[in-house]
């Protein structure tokens, strides 16, 4: 078993599972989605986007772009709570919690997608 793989894909799927977490819920009720659970999907994309950095192949660059879209995703889902909250004051209204909601789906479907590559390319292995 290879150690480097292993902890790889451990950051791959955790990212997805956090992020999944954070969207599940009504889209316009912001107590249900956890502003910690948010931003610990940020901090897990971004050492997931760090480890895809030294694959020089062709499905590591595919697995680096999802890592960015969804980093850029996240981090543009919490300047929007963060610019609600503490900018304008006007709090989390339905429509920020709306639109903080689907920057992480956009975020989770670039972690679906890259799970999906990961588990083609350990399929596709060979012994």
């Amino acid at each position: 078993m290879n150690l480097e793989k292993v902890v790889f894909a451990f950051f791959i799927v955790f990212a997805a599972t956090l992020n999944f977490g954070f969207f599940v819920g009504d889209i316009e009720r912001a107590e249900l989605h956890n502003v910690y659970e948010l931003f610990a999907a940020i901090v897990v994309n971004m050492i997931a986007t760090v480890l895809k950095f030294g694959d020089r192949t062709q499905i590591g660059a595919v697995h680096l772009s999802t890592s960015l879209v969804a980093d850029i995703q996240l981090i543009a889902a919490a300047v929007t709570w963060a610019v609600a909250v503490h900018v304008t004051g006007t709090g989390m209204t339905p429509e920020i919690t709306a639109s903080v909601v689907s920057l992480s789906g956009g975020a989770l479907l670039a972690n679906i997608i890259s799970v999906v590559i990961l588990i083609v390319e350990t399929v596709m292995m060979r012994r």
